[in-house]
C-alpha cells in the first residue's frame, strides 16, 4: 500500500510553528509524464549549465512538496550528463578518444587537475533535510557532500549566497487565466489605473500572458514585473517600472495585484511603499481579489518594539549561514545592543522553534538574523518575543526620539548600507572621528547612575537593570599632553581568583546571564545540588581512593575480576 504523505524534512520559515500538515503526494497515475518532468524541471537547461560551469560535484535541494520527484529528477540530470559526456569523447571524424576510458576510472579528488575535465563524470547528491527555511539555499548541507553548485527548486528567497554558486529551477504551476482576469476587471474599473503585476515566483511565467489579456481588455498602464535577485529592491526580487527608477516617491502612485498569496514579510515590506495590494488566491474558490491590509499586525509589530526597549539582555538568533553578509549584520546588531549598555548573546540553533529559546530565560527578547522572508517570526508558543534588525534599531531609540512613519525593512542589508552612508555623509560634513564615535555611543560624560529612570511603557514600572553593562564613559585624557592621543590600554586578561560565590565579570561588569544563573535559576544542572568534598589524611592532602579492577565481558554475563560468579 503507497503511503499517502511524504516525511516532512523541511519546514519554510513562515510555517516553523505552525502544526505541521502531511504534504499530499500525488498518486502515480497523476504524477508527472516525461514531457512535463522534463519541462518543470527543465532538466535540458540544468544539464547545459552544470556543463558550462564545468562542475562535477551538486546538489539537488527541493522543498518537501516536490521530494517525490526528486529521484527522477536525479536519474534524469544523471542521464544527461552521461550522454553529455560520451558525445563529448567522440571527435569530429567520428571516432571515440582513448582518454575517455581512463577518464571512466578518474577518481573526483583528481578530477580537477585532468586535462579533459569535461570528460569527468559528476556526482550528484539529494539533499534530503534542510538546515534553515526551503526558501533559502542550503550552503552548510551543500558543504557536507563537498558539492561545487547547488540546483535549488522550487520558491526563493533569492538571497545572495556566500561561497557557493546557484542554479535556480523556479518550476511552474497552473493559473486559471479566465478567472485572474476577471478578478482583475472586477477590481480596478478604472482602465487608467496604475497596477504592478506581480506574482509567487512559480507563478510568475503567467505574468505576460495576463498582461496580454489585460491589454485587449483596455488597460493602458499594467506594469509586468520580471524576477531578478535583489532583495533590497523597492519591489523585493522584482523589476520596477521606468518612472519609478528615476523617483522612488512615484511607487506611492501604483497598487499591486498579486497573484497568490505573497510572504507576511512582503506584505509588511510594501506596505508604506504602494498605494494598495489585492490578492488573487489561487486556492480560493472565490476568484475575486481581496484587499490585503497591515495595519493590525504593523501595531502588533509596534507593541513589541516598545515592551523590548527596556529589555536588558538580547539573545541574537542566527537563522542563516548562507546569505553573504549575515556576519556583518550580527556585528551590526551587536554594536547596536553594546551602544546602548545591554547585553547580548549570540545562539545558532538551526530551525527555531519555541522549545529552543525557551531554554535561556534570562534572554529578555530575541533578534533574528535570517533571509528578508524567515525573519519574520509570528507566534503567541513563544516566551519572549522575536523582532527583525529593522525592528531593533527603533526599538533601541530612546522615548524622545523614537518615530515610526509604517516603514519596515526585511532585508538587512539594507540597513548595513544606509548605516555605511551615513557614516560617508558624516564625514563628508566635516565630522571628526571623535565626534562621530562620541555621537553613536551616546552621551560619553553621562555615568550609568546619572541616567533618566525608564519605565516599561506597557505596565508603567520603573526598570532597575535596563542597561547591565552601563554607558561607555570617555577615555581619560592624559595630563601630559604627549599622551593626550593615546589610544586606552587593552583590558587584562590575566585570570584573578575570586571568592566563592562571586561571578565572572566582562570589562569590569558582572555578567548578567551569570548572575542570573546564581540568583534566579532554580535548576542549573545535574550535580549542582551537590557539594564537591574530598577525603583528606592527617596532613591535609587529599586521599585517593584505592584502584578496582571494574567489570569485563559481554552483554550477556560480565565478570568482575577473574570471579565470574559476580555478574
Amino acid at each position: 500500500m503507497a503511503s499517502e504523505s511524504a516525511p516532512v524534512l523541511s519546514t519554510p520559515a513562515e510555517h516553523i510553528l505552525e502544526e505541521p500538515t502531511p504534504v499530499k503526494v500525488r498518486s502515480s497515475e497523476s504524477r508527472l509524464s516525461e514531457e512535463q518532468l522534463y519541462l518543470q524541471y527543465e532538466i535540458k537547461r540544468t544539464i547545459d549549465e552544470i556543463r558550462d560551469g564545468k562542475w562535477k560535484r551538486i546538489a539537488l535541494q527541493f522543498p518537501d512538496d516536490m521530494l517525490v520527484d526528486a529521484p527522477r529528477v536525479f536519474e534524469r540530470i544523471r542521464d544527461g550528463l552521461k550522454a553529455a559526456r560520451k558525445n563529448a569523447s567522440i571527435d569530429s571524424n567520428g571516432n571515440v578518444n582513448d582518454i575517455a576510458e581512463s577518464l571512466a576510472e578518474t577518481s573526483l579528488g583528481n578530477a580537477q587537475t585532468h586535462p579533459n575535465l569535461d570528460l569527468v563524470e559528476e556526482k550528484l547528491c539529494i539533499l534530503g533535510d534542510t538546515s534553515y527555511g526551503a526558501c533559502c539555499v542550503d550552503e552548510v548541507a551543500a558543504e557536507h557532500v563537498d558539492a561545487e553548485v547547488v540546483i535549488h527548486y522550487g520558491r526563493s528567497c533569492l538571497s545572495p549566497t556566500a561561497r557557493l554558486p546557484v542554479i535556480y529551477v523556479f518550476t511552474s504551476k497552473p493559473l486559471d487565466l479566465d478567472a485572474a482576469v476577471e478578478s482583475f476587471k472586477s477590481t480596478y474599473k478604472d482602465l487608467d489605473e496604475k497596477v504592478c503585476l506581480m506574482a509567487d515566483i512559480p507563478y510568475s511565467h503567467h505574468l505576460n500572458d495576463l498582461q496580454l489579456r489585460l491589454a485587449r481588455e483596455g488597460y493602458r498602464n499594467v506594469f509586468t514585473t520580471s524576477i531578478i535577485r535583489d532583495p533590497a529592491s523597492l519591489l523585493p526580487n522584482r523589476t520596477l517600472p521606468a518612472e519609478v527608477q528615476e523617483n522612488a516617491e512615484a511607487l506611492k502612485e501604483y497598487s499591486i495585484f498579486h497573484v497568490a498569496t505573497p510572504p507576511t514579510s512582503l506584505l509588511l515590506i510594501l506596505s508604506s511603499r504602494i498605494k494598495a495590494m489585492h490578492i488573487f488566491d489561487t486556492d480560493s474558490i472565490s476568484p475575486a481579489a481581496l484587499e490585503a491590509s497591515t495595519r493590525q499586525l504593523l501595531r502588533r509589530r509596534y507593541a513589541l518594539i516598545t515592551r523590548l526597549s527596556t529589555v536588558p539582555i538580547f539573545g541574537i538568533l542566527i537563522n542563516t549561514l548562507s546569505v553573504s553578509n549575515y556576519m556583518d549584520a550580527l556585528s551590526h546588531c551587536q554594536d547596536l545592543i553594546r551602544r546602548v549598555g545591554k547585553k547580548s548573546y549570540t545562539f545558532v540553533v538551526g530551525k527555531v522553534n519555541a522549545a529552543k529559546v525557551a531554554n535561556f530565560a534570562e534572554i529578555g527578547g530575541w533578534v533574528v538574523i535570517g533571509c528578508w522572508e524567515s525573519s519574520l517570526i509570528e507566534s503567541k508558543d513563544f516566551f519572549r518575543p522575536i523582532i527583525t534588525p529593522f525592528e531593533l534599531e527603533v526599538a533601541l531609540q530612546g522615548d524622545e526620539q523614537r518615530t515610526w512613519g509604517g516603514e519596515w525593512i526585511g532585508d538587512f542589508s539594507a540597513l548595513l548600507g544606509k548605516e555605511n552612508s551615513e557614516n560617508t555623509n558624516g564625514q563628508m560634513n566635516g565630522h571628526s572621528q571623535t565626534e562621530a564615535e562620541s555621537t553613536s555611543h551616546g552621551d560619553w560624560d553621562e555615568a550609568s547612575d546619572d541616567e533618566p529612570p525608564e519605565f516599561d511603557l506597557r505596565t508603567g514600572r520603573y526598570v532597575s537593570q535596563s542597561r547591565p553593562m552601563g554607558r561607555q564613559s570617555r577615555p581619560a585624557v592624559a595630563a601630559n599632553g604627549d599622551n593626550a592621543n593615546s589610544e586606552p590600554g587593552p583590558a587584562s586578561s590575566a585570570l584573578v581568583q575570586r571568592a566563592k560565590g562571586d561571578v565572572a565579570a566582562i570589562g569590569g561588569q558582572v555578567s548578567p546571564a551569570a548572575e542570573y544563573l546564581r540568583s534566579k535559576r532554580t535548576w542549573q544542572g545535574l550535580g549542582s545540588d551537590h557539594e564537591i568534598s574530598y577525603e583528606r589524611d592527617e596532613e591535609g592532602k587529599i586521599r585517593g581512593a584505592a584502584m578496582e579492577e571494574g567489570r569485563s565481558g559481554v552483554a550477556k554475563g560480565y565478570s568482575v575480576g577473574e570471579d565470574s560468579s559476580k555478574t
